[in-house]
Formats: C-alpha cells, sequence, structure tokens
C-alpha cells in the first residue's frame, strides 16, 4: 500500500483497464454467436445508454475529489481530505437512487421512440440497479487516485469485468435453453453488470479497511490528541454545501469533458437508424445491421487505444495539480511534456495498427470481417480522442476546468452539425468522420490554452520524421496484412485472421521501433524518463547511435 508514482500509477491503471477491456470484447463475442441481430441490438442501445448516465452522475465528481483531496495532503490538512470524501459518498448513494429511477421509468420510451429498437426496453430495465451502487463505487475510486493509490481502482475494474462477463453470458445462454428469447437474454447479458458493480464495491470496501490501517502509521497520524482533536473540529466546521459548491464547481466541467466520447457514441447509437434512412434507402434491416456493427463491434475494439490515454488522464491530474499548487512550474512542465510524449510514443501507435489489421482482427475476434470497414474508420479517429483526453486532464490539473469544457461544447455543436449533414450521405460513415473532426478541433483548442499557461515541449522538431515513421509502419503493416491473408487463404478463417493479424502487428511494431530510433525521434534524454522496461530497451537501442554520435 504505497503511494504510486506517475508512471507506476499509469501502468496500474492501463494494466487493469486493458485487462477490462478485453474482458468486455470477450463477452461480445459469444454474445455475438448466440444472439440475433435484434438481441445484440438490444444488448449495444442498454449499455451505451447506461454507460452514458454513469459518467453524467460520476464522470467529474471522481477527479474532482482526486485534485481536492490530494491538494489537501499536500497541504498537511487529512481531516479536510476525510470530509470531503464523506460529502461525495452521501452525494453518490442520493444520485445513484434518482438516476435508477429514472432510467427504469424511461427505458419504454426511449427504445421505442428515440432508438427505434422496439424490445430494448427490457434490456435497460435490467441494467438500471448498477446505477446504485456504481455512483458510490466511483467516490471511492476519485479518493484513492487522490492519495495516489491506483491500485484499489485498478483491481476492482478488473473484479467487475470478470463477474460482469461470467454472469452475463452464462445467463443469456441459460435464459436462451430456457426458450425466453433474444429479448430477455440481452436483458439477462446486461444484468451482469450489477453483480458485477457488487463485486467491484467489495474490493474497494477492503482496500478501504487497509488504507484506514496504513494512515494509522502516518506520522501525521502521530500528532499529539489535542492536535489531532483541533484538527478535525476546524475540519467538521466545512459545510458540506461549501464542499459541494466547490466539488461542482471543477466537477461540471469535467463531467461535461468526461462524457465528451460517451456522448458522441450514445448520439451515434440512439440516431443511426434515424439519420442514415435516406443512405439506407429506408431498408430497415441494412440499417439495424450498421448499427450492430457500429455499436457492437466497432466501439469495442475502438476502445482498446484509449487506454493509456485514459490511465494516463487519471493519473496525471493528482500530480499536476500537486505541483501546481505548490507553484513548482518546472515539475509542471516536466509532468506535462512527459505525458504527452508517452501518449504519441505508445497510444497513437496502437490505434493506427488496429486499423491496419481491421479485417483480420474484425474476423478473428467475431464470426466474420463484416463491419471491418466501420472497425477501422472508428479505430483511426481514436488517435485524436487520445490527444483530446490526455490535454483534457493537464488542464484540469492546472485548474483551467472551464477551458476544456467550453472547448467541447465547440467540438460536440460540430459534431451535431456536421452528423446531421454527413449521415444521410455517407451513412455511418458519415458519423464516424464527424466524430473525429470533434476531436481534432477539442485538441487543437486544449493545446492552444495549455501553451498559454506553461511551456509543452513534446517533439519540437522531430514531428516530421515521427510523422513519416508512423506513415511508414502502418503501411508496411496493411501491406504485410493483406499478402499474408492471400498466402494462407485456404487456412481455416480464424487460424488464417490470426496469423495476418499477427503478422501486421510483428511487422509494424519492429518499423516503428526502427524508424524512432534511426530518425533520431526517440532521443536518450527521452528514454531515461520512460517507464523501467521501455527504458532498458531503448537505451539499448539508441546505444550504438550514442556512440556514433559522439565520435
Amino acid at each position: 500500500m504505497k503511494k504510486d508514482s506517475l508512471i507506476k500509477g499509469t501502468l496500474i491503471l492501463a494494466a487493469a483497464a486493458l485487462v477490462a477491456r478485453f474482458l468486455g470484447i470477450f463477452q461480445r463475442i459469444p454474445l455475438e454467436h448466440i444472439l440475433l441481430e435484434e438481441g445484440m441490438a438490444h444488448f449495444a442501445v442498454a449499455n451505451t445508454l447506461y454507460l452514458t448516465l454513469l459518467v453524467v452522475a460520476t464522470g467529474g465528481i471522481p477527479s474532482a475529489i482526486s485534485k481536492l483531496v490530494s491538494e489537501r495532503y499536500a497541504l498537511q490538512r487529512p481531516e479536510e481530505a476525510h470530509r470531503i470524501y464523506q460529502a461525495a459518498l452521501l452525494f453518490g448513494l442520493v444520485t445513484g437512487v434518482i438516476l435508477t429511477g429514472l432510467l427504469y421509468a424511461v427505458a419504454p420510451f426511449y427504445a421505442v421512440h428515440i432508438a427505434k429498437t422496439p424490445g430494448a426496453d427490457l434490456a435497460i430495465r435490467a441494467v438500471a440497479p448498477t446505477l446504485l451502487i456504481f455512483p458510490v463505487i466511483a467516490m471511492m475510486r476519485g479518493y484513492f487516485q487522490g492519495r495516489q493509490l491506483m491500485s484499489a481502482g485498478g483491481i476492482s475494474q478488473i473484479v467487475e469485468q470478470i463477474l460482469r462477463v461470467i454472469v452475463g453470458v452464462g445467463l443469456a445462454i441459460l435464459v436462451l435453453a430456457w426458450g425466453w428469447g433474444d429479448r430477455w437474454a440481452a436483458a439477462s447479458a446486461t444484468f451482469g453488470n450489477v453483480l458485477g458493480g457488487v463485486g467491484a464495491f467489495l474490493v474497494m470496501l477492503w482496500f478501504a479497511r487497509k488504507l484506514k490501517r496504513m494512515d494509522a502509521k502516518d506520522p501525521v497520524a502521530q500528532r499529539s490528541e489535542a492536535e489531532r482533536a483541533e484538527a478535525k473540529a476546524a475540519a467538521s466546521k466545512l459545510p458540506y454545501r461549501s464542499i459541494y459548491r466547490e466539488i461542482f464547481k471543477m466537477s461540471i466541467p469535467v463531467v461535461i469533458t468526461a462524457m465528451t466520447v460517451q456522448l458522441i457514441y450514445m448520439f451515434d447509437t440512439s440516431l443511426l437508424i434515424r439519420l442514415t434512412e435516406g443512405w439506407y434507402y429506408k431498408d430497415y434491416r441494412d440499417a439495424l445491421s450498421a448499427l450492430t456493427e457500429f455499436s457492437f463491434k466497432a466501439q469495442s475494439i475502438a476502445g482498446i487505444p484509449p487506454i493509456l490515454a485514459i490511465a494516463l488522464s487519471t493519473s496525471i491530474i493528482p500530480v499536476i495539480s500537486s505541483a501546481y499548487s505548490l507553484r513548482n512550474m518546472g515539475e509542471v512542465q516536466r509532468q506535462t511534456s512527459l505525458v504527452m510524449r508517452i501518449v504519441l510514443f505508445t497510444g497513437i501507435p496502437i490505434a493506427l495498427t488496429l486499423t491496419a489489421a481491421a479485417y483480420s482482427v474484425t474476423g478473428f475476434l467475431f464470426s466474420g470481417p463484416s463491419g471491418s470497414g466501420i472497425v477501422a474508420a472508428l479505430t483511426a479517429g481514436t488517435v485524436f480522442q487520445i490527444t483530446m483526453m490526455t490535454s483534457n486532464s493537464i488542464l484540469f490539473g492546472l485548474g483551467k476546468a472551464r477551458q476544456p469544457m467550453k472547448h467541447t461544447f465547440a467540438g460536440i455543436g460540430l459534431k451535431l452539425v456536421l452528423s446531421v449533414a454527413l449521415a444521410p450521405l455517407l451513412g455511418v460513415y458519415g458519423l464516424i468522420l464527424s466524430s473525429t473532426i470533434c476531436f481534432i478541433v477539442i485538441t487543437w483548442l486544449n493545446l492552444d490554452s495549455i501553451r498559454g499557461e506553461v511551456k509543452i515541449t513534446v517533439l519540437g522538431r522531430r514531428w516530421l520524421p515521427y510523422l513519416a515513421t508512423i506513415l511508414i509502419a502502418i503501411a508496411g503493416g496493411w501491406g504485410t496484412e493483406i499478402g499474408v491473408r492471400k498466402l494462407v487463404h485456404s487456412w481455416p478463417d480464424k487460424l488464417e485472421y490470426l496469423t495476418s493479424a499477427a503478422a501486421a502487428g510483428i511487422v509494424i511494431v519492429v518499423l516503428y521501433l526502427a524508424l524512432l530510433i534511426v530518425l533520431r525521434v526517440v532521443t536518450m534524454e527521452d528514454a531515461k524518463s520512460f517507464p523501467g522496461p521501455l527504458r532498458k530497451l531503448f537505451m539499448k537501442l539508441l546505444k550504438p547511435f550514442a556512440k556514433s554520435a559522439q565520435a
């Protein structure tokens, strides 16, 4: 139970998110085989709506708690941090009760009149009780992150996903065996979220007990009885009203920015059939197929590349916030530049790799490669989603939460206009293109604001070599994927897809690493700031070039 550094905390959250994401994909693989198109659409619509409401309820509060708690501990005022934590738990409980009732009540209207997927109401109602639990869990995760203990949230996330997959898929299979049909099977699959939430809550309670024991040994806790009593009395005078005002002042902008991606996904999932009627010539079955491929396949695969950015976005806030509250601008500049560098060198290549091998990846994970074009388009757009999320969090850490909120409003407004204009002309690809443009605009505005606060040096004059590295590596991987598929086309489908995807991945990784070194995109100074395994790898690769430069 030691405090986690930025790198360690990021790795913990990234590993947990990666496991959780793959478990989420694993859940959809058997469901795609056992459910019909309507069942998959019901599951996707319910899950997307639930996740959006969850972000609305909790998206900004944990980040605000993380920031406030880290500041209080930096200033040696732990009693105030505990008071903030208590207020947040109460808010989570009340919010959960309200949202659960609301989601249960509006389910029939939303399914029939908005999403145009009659029958999804049962799946929406089945997932509603999860909102009783997760707001409280989110508050607890925010507190632990403020204490820079990322492992609590990471482990609870993994336990949650394991239970969700086992229970959801198991119940769906059981319900179909009883002959209840796709509507009840989709509802059973979404109900797995409820028991997953229970498991995550029990994990958080265990960590809370461990943290209490750790605090008892902290030097601050060893103060005299009179000093502790005085500090507790001062903290108790801090009214919940003031705490909520401070939390909401930060969290409302955070909620708006945190829900950007999920809100866009909900908008696209809810209105895809309605907006693309002209493109699909009013054929409901074609539109339903596009909805299934977009929401059931593409969104799950496109969720993999931003994992590191999500972890960085979570762990960077308390680190930058603590340094900024002490006016340590040198540390703020170093951490800001470091986090953007890590995102560029890791998250973006993952996104483009999945884009290049989309056909084989989709064919291997699901029953066939149908929808791989949608997967490729949506995954490519996550390049700018990654930079948007990271730059949002940097501004939060700098105490500039209103700026990314304004940028988000501008981006989403543009997204809505472009969606209405492009969807009838390009179908689902019009929706994806409008989302990508939205991410680009928000990223550009964020980076402009960051540079107004602190000098950020990411690559400097190395941008052109970096772009060349990306383009050459992805072109090589795409060509490899096509070539290998032609060579092994006589093999069983799954083996063919696995082989071609693996070959493309290997080629991209080798080319990418080699070009980063040869074109001098990564320097020895960069390598020294990387996490342990990456640092050792790059320093070995860079050593010959460093010697030749000295000679």
